[in-house]
């Protein structure tokens, strides 16, 4: 699904020398063949939303940071139309994708989607694209992150997601996906394909929230906070 028009979008910051590297013409026919598998799969699939965030009731606007493992990126954005937007709620989705190449698949794919992708990571761009996602949140976006991306190690949240939670108020919402049927790739993060016909289990758990006056030495405890959260509902 295209990108809904919105003018109201906050510009990025400027980059100057750190520009993101732009899809190449394979890189976006290999996004556009994701879309159309992540979407085609999705539609075979028996979804069941399991939801103990506390946070989305009947008509809820609450904003969140949805917090999701790497390996699990590929039906994110549909799940999040699936369950988070609908004509009711209307939400918007900005989520982080890497500067380098593979990251502009991603971002591609997010697009395709329907999702703002904001480009950086922490070895690229990071403070950036941390200033950016801010600023959407302030415009009132919904941010998924990817706490142990882009390099890993699997499973291991990063301190971004934590100062991110800092600076914008918003609560973090560990969420996962448990599939019934999968092909899982041999990369570092044991990357999952759907297949068709199964079963998609999307699980929340409590949602957390960090204080805004939270000081650098005090992170590390909300980190191994956030990570005993996500594989508390982690199933491969």
């Amino acid at each position: 699904m295209a990108a809904p028009s919105d003018t109201s979008r906050p510009r990025p910051a400027a980059r100057g020398s750190n520009v993101p590297l732009p899809p190449t013409l394979g890189g976006r026919f290999a996004a556009r063949l994701a879309w159309v598998v992540a979407s085609s799969v999705s539609a075979t699939l028996r979804w069941r939303f399991d939801d103990h965030s506390g946070l989305f009731g009947p008509g809820s606007r609450q904003q969140a940071i949805f917090a999701i493992w790497h390996n699990r990126q590929l039906l994110a954005p549909g799940l999040y139309r699936r369950f988070f937007r609908n004509e009711r709620v209307p939400r918007r989705l900005a989520a982080l994708a890497s500067a380098s190449r593979d990251g502009a698949i991603a971002a591609r794919i997010l697009e395709l989607f329907g999702a703002h992708a904001v480009r950086g990571s922490s070895s690229r761009r990071g403070a950036l694209a941390m200033a950016e996602m801010i600023e959407l949140a302030r415009a009132g976006y919904d941010i998924a992150v990817t706490p142990d991306g882009p390099r890993g190690p699997r499973y291991r949240v990063q301190p971004g997601t934590i100062v991110l939670a800092q600076y914008t108020g918003l609560p973090i919402v560990p969420i996962t996906l448990t599939l019934s049927r999968k092909k899982v790739l041999p990369s570092w993060d044991g990357f999952q394909v759907p297949l068709p016909f199964g079963r998609c289990d999307v699980t929340t758990t409590e949602a957390l929230r960090v204080p805004r006056d939270l000081e650098e030495s005090e992170r590390a405890q909300w980190v191994a906070e956030l990570e005993r959260r996500m594989n508390s509902i982690t199933r491969d």
